[in-house]
């Protein structure tokens, strides 16, 4: 018996919980219990059973907890099912790695969109990149508003997670407003590549703030694996650009405003992972609606940017006085109507298809942070910054002549999967310590 129950887990101890014989007539049942090592993982139960011919059923019986053993996996209850003697049992359901790497997958797709989707949209709107900014600011607070609302009615949002409380969101809007506007003022005053050198302290950051305030821990390998990621990103985009030479010329000063920038984003993402965490604790195990989080976060972020709109203007060369009248034009160029409206061809079709794609990507970037953690959402956005660049080489609509491709994109690129390949490596042993786990925070 214990051969065989080897055979079915490795490294796993069988113990014998019961033998029960009975007479000849009645059938005759045997129960084997193989308990993992792993704390918390459901033990397997092998019943037999014998009447004419020996048959035997594994099942999975839930332990007393669900697993909790690291962000790779979000533990959720299925309503109750009725088992074989019609009595109703809880039945744990595990999104395990394979739906995180499909939610990733979409994200960093979603992500590639929306970069080449934003530099389209920019063709008819050259002369109104801050219109655009804006319309996808204060836009989407209506969108996600209404969406909201049909969710409610429909009953897939309850008052329960309309009540949670609102300061959490108040944070959220406080950190994108300010990282929103700190990242303005450096790059206007950076080149492109030492932006996407610095944007690379993005990930550091959530790593910095998942540990302090989620208690969160890492294996060694996917700590090594974050770092070649974001070293791949420098290669593939930034080599052979002149990206030393143009942190020489800014100076110390913009090159640390947009490391506090990408360092208010980092807070900002773990923030949206502690609100989920802490909900399911409130909402006793429900699960926060995505909506509820993008609704009330952009309603403060707006209120924060309403504040800043002075500061924001003067940063694109808008004296404030002529604000009102450079959003009306930029609407009209928008809508493509009007006497004014000469190079805003491709509008609004171009714009339009921004937003959506925009709107797509932040939904689907919040699903993964809640689905997972922060710092996969995180990975998953790295990623598209290198695909993007080479669909630029790409003979795109509007866009006129392709650029060219990096010097070393094809071995940042490299890099970059490796890094990737690390981080999602996880070593096989037989001992529970050798793995440090994320403790739940729920």
């Amino acid at each position: 018996m214990a051969t065989s129950s080897g055979r079915l887990i490795a490294g796993s101890t069988v113990s014998m919980s019961s033998i029960k014989r009975r007479n000849a007539n009645p059938p005759q049942s045997i129960s084997l219990i193989c308990r993992n090592q792993i704390k918390g993982v459901p033990p397997l139960v092998l019943r037999s059973s014998q009447r004419s011919t020996r048959l035997c059923s594994i099942e999975a019986v839930p332990s007393a907890k669900f697993w909790d053993g690291s962000d790779d996996f979000e533990v959720t209850k299925e309503e109750k099912k009725s088992d074989a003697s019609g009595g109703k049992t809880d039945v744990p359901v595990v999104a395990g790695k394979r739906d995180i790497v499909i939610a990733a997958a979409v994200t960093a797709a979603l992500g590639v969109g929306n970069r080449v989707m934003y530099k389209l949209a920019l063709i008819p709107l050259k002369h109104y990149p801050f219109f655009l900014a804006q319309l996808s600011t204060f836009g989407y607070v209506a969108v996600y508003f209404s969406i909201l609302y049909f969710r409610y009615k429909a009953g897939i949002v309850t008052k329960e997670m309309l009540s949670v409380p609102k300061i959490p969101f108040l944070i959220v809007g406080i950190l994108e407003s300010l990282a929103l506007t700190s990242g303005m003022a450096a790059a206007a005053n950076l080149s492109g590549p030492s932006t996407t050198v610095l944007s690379q302290t993005f990930l550091i950051w959530q790593i910095l703030f998942s540990m302090i305030f989620l208690g969160r821990r890492y294996r060694i390998n996917q700590i090594f694996g974050c770092i070649l990621v974001a070293f791949g990103v420098i290669v593939s985009v930034a080599s052979g650009s002149g990206a030393a030479h143009s942190f020489k010329d800014a100076g110390i000063f913009w090159s640390l405003l947009m490391v506090l920038s990408f360092m208010l984003q980092g807070a900002d993402t773990v923030m949206k992972e502690i609100i989920f965490l802490d909900s399911k604790k409130r909402l006793k195990g429900a699960s926060l609606d995505l909506f509820v989080v993008n609704s009330y976060g952009s309603i403060f972020q707006v209120i924060c940017i309403a504040l800043l709109l002075p500061f924001l203007s003067k940063l694109w060369g808008i004296p404030f006085n002529q604000l009102p009248s450079y959003l009306r034009d930029g609407g009209a160029c928008f809508l493509n109507i009007g006497a004014k409206t000469t190079g805003c061809e491709g509008a609004p079709l171009l714009p339009i298809m921004f937003v959506m794609m925009n709107m797509a990507y932040n939904i689907s970037l919040l699903r993964l942070i809640k689905i997972s953690s922060a710092v996969v959402s995180s990975l998953a956005s790295t990623v598209s910054v290198p695909i993007a660049v080479y669909f630029f080489t790409l003979p795109l609509p509007y866009l006129g002549v392709a650029s060219t491709l990096p010097t070393g994109f094809v071995a940042g690129t490299v890099i970059l999967v490796l890094g990737m390949l690390l981080y999602a490596w996880t070593p096989s042993s037989h001992t529970p310590d050798s793995v440090i786990s994320s403790p739940s925070s729920t």
